[in-house]
């Protein structure tokens, strides 16, 4: 039976889901060969991950599939799935620790959400101006 492992990762409003097989080392973002994703510095983004597991991304292909949130969001979603994926697969403490010296928010999520707007002003803090004179 073949290795199949599911991963998931989150960022803002953007949510990755990833799936890593036996492959070829190919890696697709919502069906896309990486090597496609525009804009540059999110393709940038999601390789990070790869550059830095080395020979271990070549026995993997990995499908990532990211939905909500803007173009950063998901490229650090889909990024999250990636570094938390090889982990898994190789489960390798000192591949662990090198993300995690290298940054962590590759592993760990970052809890920030937006507040939501409140009632009296056009945003969650700020209000309509007032005038007596």
């Amino acid at each position: 039976m073949k290795k199949v492992i599911h991963t998931s990762g989150k960022r803002k409003t953007a949510i990755a889901r990833g799936r890593f097989r036996e492959g070829k080392g190919r890696v697709r973002i919502n069906k896309r060969p990486v090597e496609l994703y525009d804009p540059e510095l999110a393709r940038l983004k999601i390789t990070e991950p790869l550059s830095l597991a080395g020979d271990v991304v070549k026995t993997v292909d990995i499908d990532v599939k990211v939905v909500g949130g803007g173009v950063m969001g998901q490229a650090e979603a889909a990024r999250m799935v990636i570094a938390k994926g090889l982990i898994q697969w190789t489960s390798d403490m000192d591949l662990k620790e090198k993300f995690i010296q290298y940054d962590r928010t590759m592993l760990v999520g970052d809890p920030r959400r937006s507040e939501p707007k409140k009632y009296g002003g056009r945003g969650a803090r700020a209000r309509r101006q007032k005038s007596y004179r």
